[in-house]
């Protein structure tokens, strides 16, 4: 049996760079407030009439394909990670593959919010192994700044939100090569009001009314304290749980690249984990959070950056709305 491996990574964000001094001029927020409970100084959010889920998904997934020295006409499958498709139907993998000119392969797509790369990952690695597929596109994106309420109500999660497309391409390999070594998946439906978005909903008398606007329905909605509360919890159970699975120690690991919900969350996990600046990945200070597409992102900058080099032990991991949360141990 086959095992699956990452070939290639490749990312993109928008030009448009938002500052926390313009996000201030929006609703009753300050640098100092921003910094201090997320650790975010800037995000990228995208512009209408330029930028689509599509074609900055398209953007990454080249950058990966031409890093992995994969021509496009090679992938076999698509497994797109997002809450935010440019369509309410169909979903983003059909468009991505129109877009990237590729034959009538399969495409479907994932809906588990900040934990969807994983989550794709997982599908695309049992894919591989079952010989069903050789090289499939994985990708997680995301466009949440025109989704977010930007007055002071929703100030809470309009300052993290942001957008951006990640991809890799994951390829068959022998089971003595580098690879994935497992992925964990995990969720609890219990807490799914804590972090959601209602509009448009189908069981609703009409999935887009005036009523659902008024209420605010399509605006996204956060219990900061409470997904916090949870997060550092699952976070820290489901990276234990992939080094016990694989036998191996935390300080084997030579990178943790965690979801990009808050930087006080993964500064959390750094202390407890006892891990060095050097073994941890955070990008969204500059980033802010692009939920599917944080993990596939962080990738592919710690790769130009000179942080992930080949047989390195990396660990993946992710919590958000669901609440679902994820892990993957892989060897890169």
């Amino acid at each position: 049996m086959k095992k699956s491996r990452i070939l290639g990574a490749g990312h993109y964000v928008p030009e448009r760079i938002v500052t926390n001094e313009e996000l201030s001029k929006m609703m009753d927020t300050n640098n100092e407030w921003i910094v201090e409970r997320t650790g975010i100084h800037e995000r990228r959010w995208f512009t209408p009439g330029v930028d689509t889920l599509t074609n900055m998904s398209a953007k990454a997934s080249r950058m990966a394909l031409k890093r992995a020295k994969v021509d496009p006409q090679e992938i076999d499958f698509i497994v797109f990670a997002t809450i935010t498709s440019d369509y309410f139907v169909p979903g983003n993998g059909v468009l991505l593959q129109r877009e990237l000119g590729l034959t009538s392969i399969g495409a479907i797509d994932i809906k588990n919010a900040c934990s969807g790369f994983i989550y794709a990952l997982s599908v695309a690695d049992q894919f591989i192994k079952t010989g069903m597929y050789k090289k499939i596109l994985v990708v997680g994106a995301e466009i949440q700044s025109s989704g977010l309420d930007k007055s002071n109500e929703g100030r809470s999660s309009a300052v993290i939100f942001a957008d951006g497309a990640g991809a890799v391409v994951l390829g068959a390999v022998e089971n003595d090569q580098p690879g994935i070594m497992s992925t964990h998946l995990h969720s609890e439906g219990t807490h799914a009001e804590e972090l959601y978005c209602i509009g448009p909903s189908s069981s609703a008398e009409v999935r887009v009314s005036q009523e659902l606007i008024d209420r605010g329905d399509f605006f996204l909605k956060m219990n900061g304290n409470a997904v916090f509360k949870h997060a550092i919890v699952r976070f820290l159970e489901v990276i234990q749980e992939a080094l016990d699975y694989n036998g191996v120690t935390k300080e084997e690991v030579d990178l943790l690249v965690p979801h990009q919900a808050n930087l006080r969350i993964s500064q959390y996990i750094q202390q407890k984990m006892q891990l060095p600046d050097e073994k941890v990945f955070n990008n969204i200070m500059y980033l802010g959070n692009t939920t599917a597409g944080t993990i596939p992102i962080a990738l592919s900058e710690a790769w130009e950056q000179g942080r992930i080099k080949e047989n390195d032990l990396i660990c993946l991991a992710a919590f958000g709305s669901g609440f679902t949360w994820a892990s993957a141990l892989l060897r890169w």
